[in-house]
């Protein structure tokens, strides 16, 4: 399903965007503004590199880690007070481990096969 037109790769790179930019809008502190930016940063880092050679999955593997990063950052990291800095990185982290779990090959694999076929 999404190895064929890795959509999870633009996807990543939009949700990292969306992250590593969201700090101008949002109400943060110094741990909320420097975790949004670096694991936006690295969020869309991992779907270019992807784009650039789709064959390394490692990548796939990086980028849910970073979600799982993002996730837990907002207690790990102290700003759960920072309500939009918080929701933020909970929601796109969430997105970006499930984007990086279904884009994985054996995982994308039994998503293809049970896709109906015409």
């Amino acid at each position: 399903m999404f190895n064929d037109s890795r959509a999870q790769d633009f996807l990543a790179v939009v949700l990292g965007a969306f992250t590593a930019l969201s700090p101008l809008w949002l109400n943060t502190n110094s741990n909320a503004r420097w975790t949004l930016v670096v694991l936006g940063v690295l969020i869309a880092a991992t779907g270019l590199i992807q784009m650039a050679r789709a064959s390394m999955s490692s990548a796939d593997y990086a980028m849910g880690l970073f979600g799982v990063l993002l996730f837990i950052s907002p207690w790990a990291m102290d700003f759960t007070a920072f309500g939009g800095a918080a929701w933020t990185a909970w929601v796109v982290g969430v997105v970006t481990a499930v984007v990086a779990v279904a884009a994985l090959p054996a995982m994308s694999q039994r998503l293809h096969n049970m896709a109906p076929h015409h």
